[in-house]
């Protein structure tokens, strides 16, 4: 197995046995090159690589392989430190589960997916097709390692655990977008609002105040608490079936995922970032650099950061060797045109397990979860279903639909991102499997992203999100 850099240092991420250095500002972006001390640390500019003779590849101080929502927040916060930082992914900047995601910046989802009594509803999980959460049946015999480590993590100690992790992650997520967005000058594009959690039934809101609230308590989420008429008089468009309802302050939402995306490459680019598209069919470490191969040709840089989600799995084990229980939950999305007005902030029902968006082309309806790979087809009814449920909390839902949506959520057994350094020399950076949170904490972890690459302390303790804890 190849060495854990991270593993090499008793203080965490310190890398004592890297030589300290500050990065090359970006010359696209005329920034001034750093140096002197660094929180207390005394560096020097790295010297610039030089070109690649083999490839005439221009120089990079790091390349990131995936230009999802959380590759594109690293490479901006990096180029704010300094650095020159090259993108690559196969398709666009921002597609994928960045583009179909619920543009719910969900702060308040604290509690890790393995929940404890979880293990009685698997029955009705693998009988029901179009259930909230669904199994096909020809990726069960995959998918049963995964759910092994998954039950463990109902138990109260690894649950407890998790949602320590996840809270401490989400409670630094919107400072950390609003820093980022208004580096871009696009702080508009994240609207801090709120958004709803909605009961139709007594018996589902008795559970959330038994079992939930407490917990959401003691990790700091910030509740109010309402009746079903308090709801509608927010929401008036909100069915008057609704008893009860719980409003979240400290949520927000965006009106355009895929906007929001473009706009931040665009600011990396106006910063003097490069984007290559292509397949990265390879990641190695060679020697202190890593060796970069892709349909379009090779690379050797100082590091590598892998942002590649669902897609991570195959990278990491070729760089590091280890090899990570990553899977994918499915999610669909359906947009519904000409409903924006109808609601003001995302809505979610609790019994029927998925949210309402409002959205500059209407209203997006998502929340569904399948287990069944990367290579089968998709389900779409499990999107089309969502109607029915849409309609009963939304009466006057116009009836026409518009697109239908499926992508690939990256998740680890016990809900957690691997947020960490490693390599023999510190050359392998990684930050992916946020689960169904890779908006919400694409940002923070920029930042801790940014707090390694530095050779800083990270604001967080990242001993949670180790790669070598499974």
């Amino acid at each position: 197995m190849k060495a854990n850099y991270s593993q090499a240092i008793p203080d965490e991420h310190s890398f004592q046995q890297q030589t300290k250095k500050t990065p090359v500002a970006n010359s696209a972006a005329d920034t001034a090159v750093t140096s002197g001390t660094l929180t207390g640390i005394e560096t020097n500019p790295i010297p610039e690589p030089e070109v690649d003779t083999e490839t005439g590849n221009k120089p990079c101080d790091l390349m990131i392989i995936g230009a999802g929502i959380v590759g594109l927040c690293c490479a901006i916060r990096l180029q704010m430190e300094g650095y020159r930082v090259t993108l690559v992914d196969k398709g666009a900047p921002g597609k994928g589960c960045s583009e179909g995601n619920a543009g719910h910046f969900a702060t308040e989802q604290v509690l890790p997916l393995a929940t404890p009594g979880l293990l009685a509803q698997i029955p009705g999980m693998l009988t029901d097709p179009m259930g909230p959460v669904a199994i096909r049946w020809s990726y069960l015999t995959r998918i049963t390692p995964w759910f092994i480590r998954f039950m463990l993590n109902t138990r109260q100690r690894p649950f407890r655990q998790g949602a320590d992790a996840i809270s401490k992650l989400n409670s630094a997520s919107l400072p950390a977008w609003q820093k980022l967005l208004n580096h871009a000058g696009q702080s508009d594009q994240l609207k801090k609002q709120g958004s709803w959690l909605v009961f139709e039934k007594m018996t589902s809101f008795a559970g959330w105040q038994k079992n939930t609230a407490p917990l959401l308590a003691h990790y700091g989420v910030p509740t109010e608490i309402t009746t079903g008429q308090q709801v509608r008089e927010a929401e008036p468009a909100l069915s008057q079936d609704l008893i009860q309802g719980v409003f979240f302050p400290e949520t927000g939402h965006t009106t355009n995922p895929l906007r929001l995306s473009e706009t931040l490459f665009r600011c990396f680019t106006e910063q003097g970032g490069r984007f290559i598209q292509a397949e990265v069919t390879g990641v190695f470490q060679q020697d202190q650099q890593c060796r970069i191969e892709t349909t379009s040709g090779h690379w050797s840089v100082p590091q590598v950061l892998v942002t590649a989600g669902a897609w991570s799995r195959e990278l990491v084990r070729q760089a590091t060797g280890i090899k990570v229980p990553l899977d994918t939950e499915r999610g669909y999305h359906l947009m519904i045109p000409d409903a924006s007005a109808l609601l003001k902030v995302p809505v979610s029902s609790a019994d029927r397990k998925f949210i309402m968006t409002p959205m500059d082309s209407g209203m997006r309806l998502a929340g569904t979860v399948e287990f069944a790979g990367l290579n089968a087809p998709a389900r779409m009814q499990r999107a089309h279903m969502l109607t029915g449920h849409a309609r009963a909390l939304l009466p006057d839902l116009p009836d026409r639909t518009g697109d239908s949506w499926m992508g690939f959520r990256p998740s680890l057994p016990d809900s957690l991102p691997v947020i960490d350094r490693t390599g023999s020399h510190g050359q392998i950076l990684l930050a992916f499997a946020h689960q169904h949170l890779g908006l919400t904490q694409a940002a923070i972890t920029a930042e801790l992203i940014a707090d390694l690459k530095q050779n800083r302390q990270p604001s967080i303790p990242l001993s949670p999100y180790r790669l070598d804890r499974f």
